[in-house]
């Protein structure tokens, strides 16, 4: 049986001939192009090593977790939490069991386990290991041309119908609403960002703490994915931001709302983000906005401002460690606050 221990300095050749090996040529030249980014420069990493499981037999490398070090907030407490990332495991050895001792390794030395956006395979380890299911975070669109609801397995004639027949909501649905405050393009996160996640962490039950270093990582530093960040002023102060990107899909071009924090009991706040994503979109030409939310109050926000909830596939599962928490805590995830940019689910 492999063994298993942490990724050292020396290693990283042999990680990218695996990774070479499992995902292919193009996978692994993405990955070595975030590879800094992701592992050494994460403020949540104090020993600025990757937080990756190695699996080794002899001198051979036959498989590795890597994951992404975060601190989480857990009813008012910080632990050191951790988001699942890339498991991979040699041809050779797979389906002998090597990615289970991997995640049972990962699992027993980190405060919190997180796993985002999961692959089937992934997905049912996490069932085998009975680990708790919030299912997934809900999915929401917003739709803004009568391109929006294309479908690209859908034929001509189908899309053309359903184009037609939806127009006229679209139409409502999608008018431009006035700002009622002041919203700005930033550069950078500064350290009112940090007061800002301290005064509304309260507010939440379990979120990854969004301070100044974690958003510039993020947002503004990585180097595969380039964001807009809006900000939300009122009296001189921040209170809260958006952080959003353009990209075309089959069948249309679409605005991801990537990330973004106000207070969930101030409608107003929420709202004026939410018309300015709107703005940006439509300045884009997309068809629609996408985003994702776990918080039931920030989904009712986004519903009234014209947003409807579509099938979500981005599963998540979530295992604390370091604080006791009784099972009810899973069972009620609505002031809990996880976004498609949290883990590395936007590549």
């Amino acid at each position: 049986m492999a063994d298993i221990d942490r990724y050292r300095p020396e290693d990283r050749r042999a990680v990218e001939a695996l990774y070479r090996r499992v995902f292919g040529n193009d996978a692994a030249e993405a990955s070595r192009l975030r590879w800094d980014w992701q592992y050494h420069h994460n403020p949540n990493n104090p020993g600025q090593e990757p937080e990756i499981w190695i699996a080794r037999e002899g001198r051979a490398i036959v498989g590795q977790y890597a994951t992404m070090p975060v601190q989480l907030l857990v009813r008012n407490q910080e632990v050191q939490g951790s988001w699942g990332m890339d498991v991979m495991v040699a041809p050779e050895r797979q389906r002998q069991g090597l990615g289970e001792v991997l995640f049972r390794t990962w699992d027993r030395n980190v405060g919190a386990s997180l796993g985002l956006g999961l692959s089937d395979s992934s997905y049912r380890l996490f069932q085998k290991l009975r680990w708790p299911d919030v299912g997934p975070v809900p999915c929401l669109v917003k739709p803004l041309t009568r391109r929006a609801l294309r479908r690209p397995t859908w034929p001509v004639p189908i899309n053309r119908l359903v184009s037609a027949l939806t127009l006229p909501i679209i139409k409502i649905v999608s008018r431009t609403r006035p700002l009622r405050a002041e919203v700005r393009l930033i550069q950078r996160f500064d350290d009112r960002f940090t007061s800002l996640w301290n005064e509304l962490a309260p507010k939440f039950d379990l979120a990854v703490r969004r301070d100044a270093p974690y958003l510039n990582w993020k947002y503004v530093s990585s180097p595969h994915v380039r964001y807009s960040i809006a900000a939300l002023r009122r009296d001189d102060r921040n209170i809260g931001y958006a952080v959003y990107r353009h990209l075309h899909e089959p069948r249309g071009r679409v605005t991801l709302l990537v990330d973004f924090l106000a207070d969930p009991d101030d409608e107003g706040a929420l709202s004026t983000l939410l018309h300015w994503v709107d703005r940006e979109a439509r300045q884009a030409n997309s068809d629609k906005i996408r985003t994702f939310a776990l918080h039931a109050g920030f989904r009712r926000i986004l519903r009234r401002t014209g947003y409807f909830v579509v099938k979500s596939t981005m599963e998540f599962v979530v295992k604390v460690n370091a604080v006791d928490v009784d099972p009810a805590f899973y069972e009620d995830p609505d002031r809990w606050h996880v976004t498609l940019g949290d883990s590395d689910q936007d590549r």
